[in-house]
């Protein structure tokens, strides 16, 4: 069938700062074979493939009325289509206008879900309810409603129970398998001080309370003396997160050799390498749709740790591809839970640096379970397939 689309992102390759814009970059270039048109709105500064709007109207106003003046902007910019499709509150209001206005259906993937992210107020104040609000009216408005994970599925119905559940779909992130795929190489690492001899544990992700990285710091008081730590970490939401952090950081590094801390973005190659050599990859996320990370890791062939959260039990395979810590957010307030799960991660890591012969096994496994399960090609079929049944709904209304 005929199908001509546009993508509406905040975020878009090369300007990226989390698992939406990899997801919507790689998601563009998979259904480019697939569709007669791919058009991209995104925000901020030009690039190569996309139509890009500055986030400045209002001037010097919140940064969420500065999105949603933006919204305004992508949707007047999207050409004809059959069909818009939005990513993440950032850009639903754009989709859910670009749809009224050419009277095509409006999908939506949840990447995410505001009300679950209730620290995002110490960042956006109030704009904070404006996102809550933009991502709820286009919900509910929308055709069909994507879902990352049936966690993430759970979620949607469960924060918008007035949402048909017949329009949720689950369509899980990819990860590309030739990008992320083992690289023995070591030069970025002996440049980061990286003994290869040693046990590794690396962090991925943005300084944000979602990613659970104070935990990890925490639980690093506990791991065996030899092995190391590299967070490749930055973008913190907030001073207040940044100064925690650093705090944190710095405690530990005064405790314990072998752990180091770089700010700024790396590149593929340099990632590549850590995720390679890493003997686990570290993601103690307290709020986690799915994450892409744990894919990139584990298509570098690392064993992963993770909390049990979210759309993770469907990535990493306990046992199989990794281990999980079981976290229950309700008890977040209760320093004593808090010990408890950073004393199991702790646990749960230095079971596998002792034992690096099981180590590798996992991690062997997590890059079939990639191969198999979660490779672009056949994200993108599903996510047509999702396109197609959305466009059947709206011609039938």
């Amino acid at each position: 069938m005929s199908l001509r689309l546009s993508l509406l992102t905040r975020e878009y390759p090369p300007h990226i700062y989390g698992g939406a814009g990899v997801h919507v970059g790689q998601l563009a270039k998979h259904l480019g074979p697939l569709c007669d048109l791919v058009d991209v709105q995104c925000m901020g500064q030009p690039r190569p493939g996309a139509t890009a709007h500055a986030e400045t109207y209002p001037e010097g106003a919140n940064a969420a009325l500065r999105v949603l003046g933006t919204d305004v902007a992508m949707a007047a910019a999207v050409p004809e289509v059959d069909l818009v499709h939005s990513h993440t509150w950032y850009a639903n209001l754009a989709g859910l206008m670009a749809g009224k206005f050419r009277s095509v259906p409006h999908v939506v993937t949840s990447h995410s879900l505001e009300p679950h992210r209730p620290w995002k107020a110490e960042q956006l104040g109030g704009g904070y309810n404006l996102s809550l609000w933009a991502e709820r009216t286009a919900f509910l408005d929308a055709s069909a409603v994507i879902a990352v994970s049936a966690g993430m599925r759970r979620d949607v119905l469960a924060s918008y129970d007035d949402l048909d559940p017949a329009r949720v779909h689950v369509v899980h992130n990819g990860v590309d398998t030739e990008e992320f795929q083992p690289d023995p190489a070591l030069d970025q690492l002996l440049q980061w001080g990286i003994d290869p001899q040693r046990p590794l544990v690396v962090f991925v992700g943005r300084v944000t309370r979602q990613k659970g990285l104070v935990h990890l710091l925490r639980a690093a008081q506990r791991f065996d003396p030899e092995t190391q730590l590299l967070l490749l970490a930055g973008a913190p939401d907030t001073p207040q997160i940044a100064e925690q952090f650093e705090h944190a950081f710095g405690h530990l590094s005064q405790t314990r050799p072998g752990v180091v801390w770089i700010e700024q973005m790396v590149s593929r190659t340099a990632l590549r390498q850590a995720l390679t050599q890493a003997t686990v990859f570290a993601c103690p996320s307290i709020y986690e749709p799915l994450g892409i990370v744990n894919l990139e890791a584990m298509a570098c062939q690392a064993a992963v740790v993770a909390s049990a959260v979210g759309g993770i039990p469907e990535v990493v395979e306990d046992g199989q591809t990794g281990l999980l810590v079981p976290y229950d957010q309700a008890q977040a307030d209760d320093p004593a839970y808090l010990a408890g799960f950073e004393e199991a991660f702790a646990q749960s890591v230095n079971r596998l640096t002792r034992d690096q012969e099981l180590a590798q096994r996992l991690g062997q496994a997590g890059r079939r379970r990639c191969l198999d399960h979660f490779a672009w090609p056949q994200i993108a079929r599903q996510t047509v397939a999702v396109y197609e049944q959305a466009m059947a709904d709206f011609a039938g209304r």
